[in-house]
């Protein structure tokens, strides 16, 4: 079992940044994949980025199409936890973002993930 708790969002002007953290429970957290995802009113959770396990010799990392170049994932092993640094962040960015963990090494797909965390909301004003 891996339990997920999110912080680090809020409300920003567009242009601005914030990193989000995702903090997980467990022994095994270096042997996940973690992902972020997002849900906008309204609208269905998507794919945000995706990092893989600490098993491969470097990380792979992908992101969605709207994010590249802006938003950047990484993660610390030792302390058990993933970040997501958004830069220029846009008003269409606002959202609940949730961490989530799986076995697959770049998932896009939440079907993918196992355990999620219970989100943390990032509003971006005009």
């Amino acid at each position: 079992q891996v339990q997920l708790v999110e912080s680090g969002g809020g409300l920003v002007q567009a242009g601005g940044s914030l990193r989000l953290s995702c903090a997980a429970s467990g022994r095994t957290f270096s042997s996940y994949a973690m992902g972020w995802f997002r849900q906008a009113p309204g609208k269905e959770r998507e794919f945000v980025a995706t990092i893989s396990w600490s098993g491969l010799r470097t990380y792979y990392a992908d992101y969605a199409d709207s994010v590249k170049g802006r938003f950047t994932i990484s993660r610390d092993n030792a302390k058990n936890t993933v970040y997501l640094q958004m830069n220029s962040l846009k008003p269409e960015d606002t959202a609940v973002y949730y961490c989530a963990a799986g076995r697959v090494a770049g998932a896009e797909g939440a079907d993918e993930y196992d355990y999620w965390g219970q989100g943390t909301q990032v509003t971006v004003s005009s």
